[in-house]
């Protein structure tokens, strides 16, 4: 498919890996002192902030240091996935026939083809369950097979821990075969298959556009989302959607956005990787990014959980002034903590901090304090 390209605008990489010159406004002082909280190294401290009225970089330290970002990688795919498929891409899930109809018999299997559709519910199946019988099928001689060949066999990302796994293909053959059930069609088993092609289409159900994916995706934090956003992106460009790929590819629109890349690693889409490294300057680069591109900054932004108000914010800076002014994505690991985003419309801000444990209590602490006196300008 042919991606949209990004506007005329050049995005200019930040500036000032260490200390920033304005390092001795009264407004510096405040971040810095913001960031100074017990049990969190200052050393594995890194902070951004910049106004985008005037371009000036308000704060800067550690801009270049690289470190895992917890689920501020999330960012990455958002901006990238919003540049490259669109704010109104769909992802599509069809049911294809292998064999041929008799009367009211299905002669054959029933292929359900995912294509990564992370919002794919019950409800859906139930509406494809539905389509298969308005054509006239009562019966299905075969069995129900799930077809996920969009995408690697992969069920894990490099660098990921041994107890994160996903992939349902097998429960929804299982889930739809019980769905065609309950609509009145007979059919036998459930399992896993492989469209050869030349089957026939029997009925299709499209996603939620991509803006309001990422928005779950951003506000809830969901790994499961990232990851296969991430081998969407990765498909774009080849037959079957990786997460390398994926990965590859949205280096190369961070790339082309003027996003610094030194010190920045893409092992995964949520962050969950060991491997990932980003640097609060290619943060806040992207953020930046995205603001300058009309197209992208309705759909980045409302996906950003807000202060006090929604998603994994929503318990967080409560009160004035940041309350319902700072827009910001949440990243929380064992060994790394994270607040990227807007406040008040105007600036942009980064924290990333990282440890082995890095405390998440001081760690939020300092970060709402530096969103915080952001807010109060």
């Amino acid at each position: 498919m042919t991606r949209r390209r990004l506007p005329v605008v050049i995005i200019l990489a930040l500036l000032l890996a260490g200390p920033a010159c304005a390092r001795g406004s009264p407004l510096a002082k405040r971040l810095a002192k913001a960031l100074a909280v017990p049990h969190v190294s200052q050393a594995r401290t890194a902070a951004i902030a910049f106004d985008l009225e005037t371009g000036e970089t308000l704060f800067a330290d550690h801009g270049g240091l690289s470190l895992a970002p917890a689920s501020n990688e999330k960012l990455v795919v958002t901006y990238a996935a919003l540049v490259g498929l669109g704010t109104g891409y769909k992802i599509e899930t069809d049911v294809l026939g292998r064999g041929q109809q008799n009367g009211t018999v299905w002669h054959g299997h029933l292929l359900l083809v995912g294509h990564g559709d992370p919002t794919l519910s019950s409800a859906d199946l139930v509406e494809l369950a539905a389509q298969v019988r308005a054509a006239g099928i009562t019966r299905v001689t075969g069995a129900v097979f799930g077809d996920e060949t969009f995408f690697d066999t992969r069920r894990t990302a490099p660098g990921w821990k041994s107890w994160y796994y996903v992939n349902p293909a097998l429960a929804a053959a299982l889930l739809f075969r019980d769905a065609l059930r309950r609509a009145g069609v007979a059919v036998g088993g459930a399992g896993l298959g492989e469209a050869h092609g030349g089957e026939v289409p029997l009925a299709a159900v499209d996603s939620p556009p991509l803006s309001q994916i990422v928005r779950y995706m951003d506000r809830h934090s969901d790994n499961f989302t990232a990851e296969l956003v991430l081998k969407q992106l990765g498909a774009i460009e080849n037959e079957v959607g990786t997460s390398a790929a994926g990965a590859a590819y949205a280096r190369r629109l961070l790339a082309e956005a003027g996003v610094p890349l030194s010190g920045v690693r893409l092992a995964d889409g949520s962050g969950l990787s060991l491997l990932d490294r980003l640097t609060v300057r290619a943060l806040a680069s992207i953020l930046r990014a995205a603001w300058a591109d009309l197209e992208v900054r309705p759909a980045f932004m409302a996906a950003l959980p807000v202060a006090g108000i929604s998603g994994t914010l929503a318990d967080r800076m409560r009160g004035p002034p940041a309350r319902g002014n700072v827009l910001a994505k949440t990243g929380t690991t064992f060994q790394a903590s994270a607040l990227s985003g807007y406040v008040k419309r105007r600036y942009v801000f980064s924290v990333l901090q990282n440890g082995n444990p890095v405390s998440s209590f001081w760690a939020r602490r300092a970060q709402d304090r530096f969103a915080t006196a952001l807010a109060a300008q």
